[in-house]
Protein backbone atom coordinates (compact mmCIF):
# COMPACT_ATOMS: atom_id res chain seq x y z
CA UNK A 1 0.00 0.00 0.00
CA UNK A 2 1.17 3.40 -0.90
CA UNK A 3 1.63 6.15 1.93
CA UNK A 4 2.23 9.25 2.08
CA UNK A 5 3.68 12.61 4.07
CA UNK A 6 3.59 16.59 2.76
CA UNK A 7 6.19 19.03 4.33
CA UNK A 8 5.82 22.52 2.61
CA UNK A 9 8.85 24.17 1.71
CA UNK A 10 9.43 27.57 -0.01
CA UNK A 11 7.59 31.03 1.29
CA UNK A 12 5.30 29.56 -0.92
CA UNK A 13 4.66 26.41 1.18
CA UNK A 14 4.51 24.03 -1.75
CA UNK A 15 3.86 20.34 -0.49
CA UNK A 16 7.17 18.18 -1.38
CA UNK A 17 5.42 14.90 -0.61
CA UNK A 18 7.23 11.98 0.06
CA UNK A 19 5.70 8.56 -0.90
CA UNK A 20 6.51 5.06 -0.03
CA UNK A 21 5.38 1.47 -0.65
CA UNK A 22 4.31 0.03 2.90
CA UNK A 23 5.08 -3.57 2.06
CA UNK A 24 8.85 -2.68 1.25
CA UNK A 25 9.56 1.32 2.25
CA UNK A 26 11.20 1.81 -1.00
CA UNK A 27 10.41 5.36 -1.67
CA UNK A 28 10.31 8.59 -3.37
CA UNK A 29 10.40 12.29 -2.97
CA UNK A 30 7.76 14.34 -5.23
CA UNK A 31 8.51 17.86 -6.15
CA UNK A 32 11.07 18.36 -3.62
CA UNK A 33 11.13 22.13 -4.04
CA UNK A 34 13.80 23.60 -1.04
CA UNK A 35 15.69 21.50 2.03
CA UNK A 36 17.32 18.92 0.48
CA UNK A 37 18.67 18.26 3.91
CA UNK A 38 15.73 18.43 5.75
CA UNK A 39 14.02 16.06 3.17
CA UNK A 40 16.90 13.71 3.80
CA UNK A 41 16.42 13.74 7.28
CA UNK A 42 12.40 12.99 6.84
CA UNK A 43 12.70 10.27 4.82
CA UNK A 44 15.39 8.71 7.32
CA UNK A 45 13.49 9.17 10.04
CA UNK A 46 10.48 7.30 8.26
CA UNK A 47 12.58 4.55 7.80
CA UNK A 48 12.18 4.34 4.53
CA UNK A 49 14.86 3.91 1.94
CA UNK A 50 15.07 6.83 -1.12
CA UNK A 51 14.57 5.44 -4.86
CA UNK A 52 13.83 8.16 -7.18
CA UNK A 53 12.75 11.57 -6.97
CA UNK A 54 9.73 12.60 -8.98
CA UNK A 55 8.94 15.99 -10.55
CA UNK A 56 5.46 17.23 -11.59
CA UNK A 57 6.81 20.05 -13.72
CA UNK A 58 9.68 22.61 -13.65
CA UNK A 59 8.77 25.67 -12.02
CA UNK A 60 11.49 26.20 -8.86
CA UNK A 61 9.40 26.07 -5.91
CA UNK A 62 9.05 22.19 -6.71
CA UNK A 63 12.22 21.70 -8.25
CA UNK A 64 14.78 23.80 -6.08
CA UNK A 65 16.32 20.97 -4.17
CA UNK A 66 16.08 18.68 -6.22
CA UNK A 67 20.09 18.52 -8.07
CA UNK A 68 21.20 18.65 -4.35
CA UNK A 69 18.95 16.01 -2.84
CA UNK A 70 20.04 13.75 -5.62
CA UNK A 71 23.63 14.52 -5.09
CA UNK A 72 23.09 13.55 -1.32
CA UNK A 73 21.38 9.85 -1.91
CA UNK A 74 22.57 9.07 -5.70
CA UNK A 75 18.71 8.40 -6.58
CA UNK A 76 17.59 9.28 -10.04
CA UNK A 77 15.22 12.12 -10.87
CA UNK A 78 12.44 11.17 -12.89
CA UNK A 79 10.12 13.83 -14.89
CA UNK A 80 8.51 15.94 -15.95
CA UNK A 81 7.37 15.15 -19.69
CA UNK A 82 10.21 16.87 -21.87
CA UNK A 83 8.01 19.96 -23.03
CA UNK A 84 9.24 21.25 -19.21
CA UNK A 85 12.48 21.31 -20.36
CA UNK A 86 12.63 25.12 -21.00
CA UNK A 87 11.55 25.70 -17.55
CA UNK A 88 13.85 23.77 -15.69
CA UNK A 89 16.62 25.14 -18.57
CA UNK A 90 15.81 28.27 -16.70
CA UNK A 91 15.73 27.55 -13.21
CA UNK A 92 18.96 30.49 -12.72
CA UNK A 93 16.11 33.12 -14.09
CA UNK A 94 13.71 31.84 -12.15
CA UNK A 95 15.59 31.72 -9.39
CA UNK A 96 16.96 35.60 -9.34
CA UNK A 97 13.47 36.65 -9.94
CA UNK A 98 12.01 35.32 -6.90
CA UNK A 99 15.02 35.94 -4.98
CA UNK A 100 15.85 32.12 -4.31
CA UNK A 101 19.51 31.04 -4.23
CA UNK A 102 21.20 30.75 -7.22
CA UNK A 103 20.06 27.22 -8.96
CA UNK A 104 21.59 25.64 -11.38
CA UNK A 105 20.11 24.20 -15.08
CA UNK A 106 18.26 20.84 -14.06
CA UNK A 107 18.44 17.53 -16.67
CA UNK A 108 16.61 14.60 -15.27
CA UNK A 109 17.58 10.88 -15.83
CA UNK A 110 14.43 10.37 -17.43
CA UNK A 111 11.65 12.25 -19.10
CA UNK A 112 8.04 11.33 -18.66
CA UNK A 113 5.01 10.34 -21.37
CA UNK A 114 1.42 9.98 -20.93
CA UNK A 115 1.20 6.38 -19.96
CA UNK A 116 4.02 5.49 -18.50
CA UNK A 117 4.53 3.23 -15.05
CA UNK A 118 6.84 4.27 -12.47
CA UNK A 119 7.64 1.26 -9.90
CA UNK A 120 8.16 1.60 -6.04
CA UNK A 121 8.18 -1.21 -4.36
CA UNK A 122 4.87 -3.59 -5.07
CA UNK A 123 3.26 -0.36 -6.05
CA UNK A 124 2.72 1.07 -9.68
CA UNK A 125 2.03 4.41 -10.22
CA UNK A 126 0.15 5.74 -13.41
CA UNK A 127 1.61 8.64 -15.22
CA UNK A 128 -0.95 11.18 -16.23
CA UNK A 129 0.27 14.35 -19.13
CA UNK A 130 -1.79 16.94 -17.90
CA UNK A 131 -0.71 20.03 -19.48
CA UNK A 132 -1.94 23.70 -19.09
CA UNK A 133 -0.13 25.50 -16.30
CA UNK A 134 3.29 24.05 -17.77
CA UNK A 135 3.34 22.18 -21.00
CA UNK A 136 5.01 19.35 -19.87
CA UNK A 137 3.40 18.69 -16.37
CA UNK A 138 2.32 15.37 -14.98
CA UNK A 139 0.06 14.07 -12.46
CA UNK A 140 1.38 10.66 -10.55
CA UNK A 141 -1.65 8.34 -9.87
CA UNK A 142 -2.07 5.17 -7.41
CA UNK A 143 -4.61 3.27 -8.77
CA UNK A 144 -5.15 0.98 -5.30
CA UNK A 145 -4.88 3.49 -2.87
CA UNK A 146 -7.06 5.83 -5.08
CA UNK A 147 -4.45 8.60 -4.66
CA UNK A 148 -3.32 11.43 -6.81
CA UNK A 149 -0.25 13.97 -6.85
CA UNK A 150 -1.41 16.75 -9.05
CA UNK A 151 1.17 19.33 -8.67
CA UNK A 152 -0.28 23.00 -9.73
CA UNK A 153 -2.74 21.11 -12.35
CA UNK A 154 -5.72 21.33 -9.44
CA UNK A 155 -6.38 22.87 -5.67
CA UNK A 156 -8.21 22.49 -2.94
CA UNK A 157 -10.95 25.41 -4.26
CA UNK A 158 -9.06 26.70 -7.19
CA UNK A 159 -7.00 25.35 -10.11
CA UNK A 160 -3.12 26.20 -11.60
CA UNK A 161 -2.64 29.74 -13.51
CA UNK A 162 -2.20 29.30 -16.89
CA UNK A 163 -0.54 32.82 -17.93
CA UNK A 164 2.91 31.38 -17.60
CA UNK A 165 4.51 31.12 -20.64
CA UNK A 166 3.19 28.15 -22.55
CA UNK A 167 0.63 28.08 -20.34
CA UNK A 168 -2.97 27.29 -21.76
CA UNK A 169 -6.32 27.72 -19.74
CA UNK A 170 -8.44 25.38 -22.32
CA UNK A 171 -5.64 22.33 -22.07
CA UNK A 172 -5.66 23.13 -18.41
CA UNK A 173 -9.52 22.61 -18.03
CA UNK A 174 -9.23 19.92 -20.56
CA UNK A 175 -6.88 17.91 -18.34
CA UNK A 176 -9.14 18.43 -15.46
CA UNK A 177 -11.98 17.24 -16.63
CA UNK A 178 -10.27 14.34 -18.97
CA UNK A 179 -7.59 13.07 -17.38
CA UNK A 180 -8.04 13.86 -13.09
CA UNK A 181 -12.24 13.63 -13.45
CA UNK A 182 -12.13 9.78 -14.75
CA UNK A 183 -10.10 8.26 -12.27
CA UNK A 184 -13.25 8.69 -9.60
CA UNK A 185 -14.64 11.42 -7.22
CA UNK A 186 -13.55 9.32 -4.21
CA UNK A 187 -9.77 9.50 -5.52
CA UNK A 188 -7.72 11.64 -2.72
CA UNK A 189 -5.12 14.03 -4.62
CA UNK A 190 -2.15 16.27 -3.04
CA UNK A 191 -1.72 19.55 -4.62
CA UNK A 192 1.43 21.27 -5.17
CA UNK A 193 0.10 24.06 -2.66
CA UNK A 194 -2.39 23.73 0.45
CA UNK A 195 -4.91 20.98 1.71
CA UNK A 196 -5.74 17.71 0.20
CA UNK A 197 -9.08 17.40 -1.14
CA UNK A 198 -10.85 14.68 -3.09
CA UNK A 199 -11.74 14.52 -7.21
CA UNK A 200 -15.34 14.34 -6.35
CA UNK A 201 -15.11 17.51 -3.47
CA UNK A 202 -13.83 19.70 -6.60
CA UNK A 203 -16.92 18.88 -8.41
CA UNK A 204 -19.01 19.70 -6.55
CA UNK A 205 -17.60 22.97 -4.81
CA UNK A 206 -14.63 24.18 -6.89
CA UNK A 207 -15.57 27.71 -8.40
CA UNK A 208 -13.53 27.03 -11.03
CA UNK A 209 -14.57 23.61 -12.48
CA UNK A 210 -16.89 22.46 -10.63
CA UNK A 211 -19.81 20.58 -12.77
CA UNK A 212 -22.28 23.21 -12.29
CA UNK A 213 -19.69 25.80 -12.84
CA UNK A 214 -18.63 24.50 -16.23
CA UNK A 215 -21.81 23.54 -17.20
CA UNK A 216 -22.99 26.80 -18.08
CA UNK A 217 -20.03 27.98 -19.04
CA UNK A 218 -18.83 30.45 -16.31
CA UNK A 219 -15.67 28.30 -15.75
CA UNK A 220 -12.43 30.29 -15.57
CA UNK A 221 -10.28 29.23 -18.68
CA UNK A 222 -7.49 31.77 -18.25
CA UNK A 223 -5.73 32.46 -15.10
CA UNK A 224 -6.44 30.13 -11.86
CA UNK A 225 -6.16 31.52 -8.29
CA UNK A 226 -2.61 30.38 -7.43
CA UNK A 227 0.94 29.37 -8.32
Amino acid sequence: MLRHLSHPVTPLAQNATLIWCDATGAAAWVDPGADAADLERIAQKQGVHLEKILLTHGHLDHVGATAELAARTGVPVIGPHRDDAFWLDQLPAQAQVFGFPEIPPLAPDQWLDDGDTITLGQTTLQVLHCPGHTPGHVVFHDPQTRLALVGDVLFHGAIGRSDFPRGNGRELIGAITGKLWPLGDDTRFVPGHGPESTFGEERRSNPFVADHVLATGSGETGRGRYY
